[in-house]
């Protein structure tokens, strides 16, 4: 699988990703004030999965119904950087192939898949 993970997930997910040898890019490294548009833009043409805490992910993908290589939405408002990559490793390692090339939310402790 391959990723792009937005700006507000943090750099341990980032660090973990590629230290695990998954092939990940950083909205960070790219440009920190890249527009979500652009984000989702990026991902599709390089089939990357976008893994952001950002909500309007939602609204680009089921209301403007543009086309995505998958998301990961993190609802994990207050967590810590190191949560964080306990969670994102935690379902990777549980729901990678579901996840990949679908919109899925992480809120709770429970994972919502929507193909």
């Amino acid at each position: 699988m391959k990723f792009l993970v937005d700006v507000g997930v943090g750099i341990l997910v980032e660090t973990w990703l590629q230290e695990s040898g998954f092939d990940c890019k950083s909205v960070r490294e790219i440009d920190p004030k890249l527009s979500d548009l652009a984000i989702l833009k990026t991902a599709v043409l390089e089939n990357r999965l976008v893994i952001t805490m950002d909500e309007d992910f939602g609204e680009l993908v089921y209301r403007s119904g543009m086309s995505h290589a998958g998301v990961l939405l993190l609802r994990l408002e207050g967590a810590s950087g190191e949560e964080k990559r306990q969670i994102v490793q935690r379902l990777l390692e549980r729901y990678a192939s579901e996840i990949e090339n679908s919109f899925a939310v992480y809120q709770q402790d429970k994972l919502r898949i929507r193909k």
